[in-house]
């Protein structure tokens, strides 16, 4: 009891028992740890063991799938490849042999594609980067006047362009078809074109672009004009052969009531020069017509 009595011999025995027991806490914590490390290794042994152990037509049953799927793969791709070359060399062969012209306007406006029909037609060698003002520049559409509807003449409306039309298309849900308008090329040259503008609509309803289909009218223009010319021609024609044959009709009737040779005289005189006017107008229509029919051949 006096030993416990003192402080210092308290104050040893106390440290004695601490460390005692973390010495003994020590030993446990080391040797469960030693349990767990040699747990962990002679699973990892039998894992080894259990892996060698695999047949070796297993590993080359695997490996044979393997190059299988990886064969199937190379094929599935050579095959998409070759489906889009050829859909693309289909498509490239349609717009080079369109006799009509083809302009393709990505969502910026400028030209993406344009086949050679287009090229010809509005005379460029290309096209690619350009924008619709830059290539129909000033050309103002034909379009009806609605306040003379009875005039089936068709009039100019200098405040619509072909390229307002373009990028009206592009930012509108809307559609242009058989737009008539005067052309003038880089080079000069005049032409009547027909245009129709469209949408290129994306998966989700987005734009891709504008497509537009140019058909030369300039041949069928001529045609028209020469066919009214020639229709003017006959008109005139016939009111000239109408007025000659009247003419003669009254030289005959006077020359039948008249009994007198030398104003008979003059009277076969007249009918014979209105006779040769007339055969001159018929000669000169006739000599036109073949003309024109060998230039048309």
């Amino acid at each position: 009891m006096r030993l416990l009595a003192n402080p210092v011999l308290l104050r040893a025995a106390l440290v004695l028992v601490c460390s005692v027991s973390a010495f003994v806490l020590g030993l446990f914590m080391m040797r469960r740890l030693r349990k767990k490390i040699a747990a962990e290794s002679d699973l990892g042994d039998g894992a080894t063991t259990s892996l060698g152990m695999m047949p070796e037509h297993l590993y080359s049953t695997v490996i044979q799938q393997l190059k299988q799927q990886k064969h199937e793969l190379q094929v599935q791709t050579q095959t998409e490849q070759l489906r889009a070359r050829t859909t693309e060399n289909f498509s490239q062969a349609v717009l080079t042999n369109l006799s009509c012209g083809v302009l393709v306007f990505g969502s910026n406006g400028l030209v993406k594609t344009a086949n050679p029909a287009a090229k010809a037609i509005l005379g460029f060698a290309s096209m690619t980067g350009m924008s619709a003002e830059d290539i129909f520049r000033a050309s103002a559409i034909h379009s009806r006047n609605p306040e003379k509807e009875s005039l089936p003449d068709e009039t100019f409306d200098s405040s619509v362009r072909i390229a307002d039309e373009v990028h009206t298309v592009l930012h509108e849900d809307c559609k242009r078809r058989d737009i008539k308008a005067d052309y003038e090329g880089p080079s000069g040259q005049k032409r009547t074109i027909q245009v129709t503008v469209s949408r290129i609509p994306t998966i989700d309803g987005g734009v891709l672009g504008v497509a537009c289909l140019i058909n030369d009218l300039s041949e069928l223009e001529n045609i028209r004009r020469k066919q009214e010319l020639r229709g003017e021609i006959s008109a005139e024609m016939a009111l000239q052969l109408r007025t000659s044959l009247t003419t003669i009709a009254g030289f005959a009737q006077q020359l039948a009531s008249n009994r007198d040779p030398e104003f008979a005289q003059d009277l076969a005189k007249d009918i014979a020069q209105e006779a040769a006017q007339l055969d001159r107008t018929i000669g000169g229509f006739l000599t036109a017509e073949r003309a024109t029919a060998h230039s048309a051949k």
